[in-house]
């Protein structure tokens, strides 16, 4: 049956594949028939999203982003050229304004915005990346459209991830690689299990989306799957906005 949309074929690495979005993104893809290389920190998790994927052939490399070697580990563990990149991992420290400091600064940005930076541009120069491949950041729209209080870090580093997404889709056009972001509302992931909201303003929170509820990671990862398909082989240096309406208020 045809399907523009599968992924058969098609080797993709998705970073931060142990919990949430990512985990999800590389479950989805699996199921349309990609041969998956994953990362994370969490060996236990990483492994649960390992026993879960569809399909045989698949690479599990427990790699932490804040290490420059962890890096390197990944891009050698690549042997066959990839045909798609997620960036996944990254995580949000509220702060207000007035107690940033450059510490909290550098292990935001360390995390959000270089390792995934430099391990595309790394994967480039060891020409593992295939002509016509995609490459998908999961960006935010806090930081693109708006933001919340005790936000900045955090928006700031997806605001600088959009940045360079503009950037490198230019740079790697003639490549046929294709860059591009999904900016996603607030999904149901791990922050919910961490305190950091409590359920009053979890309440609040949802109430202020048209749809009256939350995304689901699965349903970011089926549009990043549309990223990484052919079906969107003329889409690069977008934004790829799914917010359940919270940004048409």
């Amino acid at each position: 049956m045809y399907n523009p949309f599968s992924l058969v074929g098609k080797t993709i690495l998705v970073t931060g594949a142990s919990s949430g979005i990512g985990k999800a993104t590389a479950i989805e893809c699996s199921k349309m028939g990609a041969t998956l290389i994953i990362t994370g920190r969490d060996e236990k998790n990483l492994k649960e999203t390992n026993d879960s994927l569809e399909g045989n052939n698949h690479l599990m490399i427990i790699a932490d982003f804040c290490i420059d070697e962890n890096i390197e580990q990944i891009v050698n563990s690549i042997e066959l050229p990839l045909d798609g990149i997620v960036h996944s991992a990254g995580f949000n420290k509220l702060l207000p304004f007035q107690f940033v400091n450059k510490e909290s600064l550098s292990e935001i940005f360390a995390v959000n915005y270089f390792a995934p930076t430099l391990l595309t541009q790394r994967i480039l120069k060891k020409k593992k990346l295939n002509k016509d491949s995609s490459v998908v950041f999961i960006s935010s729209i806090s930081g693109v459209l708006c933001s919340s209080v005790g936000a900045s870090m955090y928006s700031s580093t997806k605001g600088a991830i959009n940045g360079l997404v503009k950037g490198m889709s230019l740079d790697l056009a003639s490549k046929n690689i294709r860059v591009n972001c999904v900016n996603p509302g607030v999904v149901e992931t791990n922050i919910f299990k961490d305190d950091i909201l409590t359920n009053e303003q979890l309440l609040e929170e949802r109430s202020r989306y048209p749809l009256k509820r939350f995304g689901k990671p699965e349903e970011i990862a089926w549009a990043v799957i549309y990223l990484l398909s052919n079906a969107s082989k003329w889409v690069t240096g977008t934004n790829l906005i799914i917010d359940g309406g919270f940004t048409l208020i």
